[in-house]
């Protein structure tokens, strides 16, 4: 009988340790740790849920080159039928000592950067999210044309 409630418990646990985890996960290399300005990265997602709340977040990875403490994107949402909704976000990327914020031992930190939150797929289809840099040194007109130091970009997407 003891053997019955140990193996109960060890599947209880189990069960109550998985979270739900992402339901869509992906990051996209950077050519030689360096983001272009017409270097778009774009994340193609289907299989959503119709009616079920998510959010979605940027994922960043950066290393000891990037040189600015703040990173601003410009992002696009396609929806199946076209319609398109685009954000200006700005990140904080650095510590105001200078140490990088985000998670990883050595050179290279990934942030998890919110996105969206509490948002609803309303039809099924392939949703676009598209994501570009709009890095620009102060007094400067002219986006930076190859912005050093961001080694990935990704989008993950979780069930609220």
């Amino acid at each position: 009988m003891p053997r019955s409630y140990l193996l109960i418990l060890v599947c209880g646990l189990l069960f109550l340790g998985c979270g739900k985890g992402p339901v869509y996960s992906e990051f996209q290399a950077l050519d030689d740790g360096s983001w272009k300005r017409d270097n778009i990265k774009e994340f193609k997602i289907s299989d959503l849920e119709v009616n079920q709340d998510y959010q979605i977040f940027i994922n960043v990875r950066n290393d000891n080159t990037y040189p600015f403490s703040n990173l601003f994107l410009i992002t696009e949402l396609e929806y199946p039928d076209g319609a398109t909704y685009i954000d200006t976000l700005e990140y904080v990327m650095a510590n105001a000592d200078g140490s990088w914020l985000g998670k990883g031992f050595g050179s290279i930190k990934e942030n998890r950067l919110w996105y969206k939150e509490n948002i609803n797929f309303p039809v099924t289809g392939v949703y676009t999210v598209r994501i570009e840099h709009a890095m620009r040194k102060n007094g400067t007109v002219d986006g930076i044309v190859e912005l050093p130091g961001i080694t990935d970009v990704g989008v993950e997407i979780e069930k609220k």
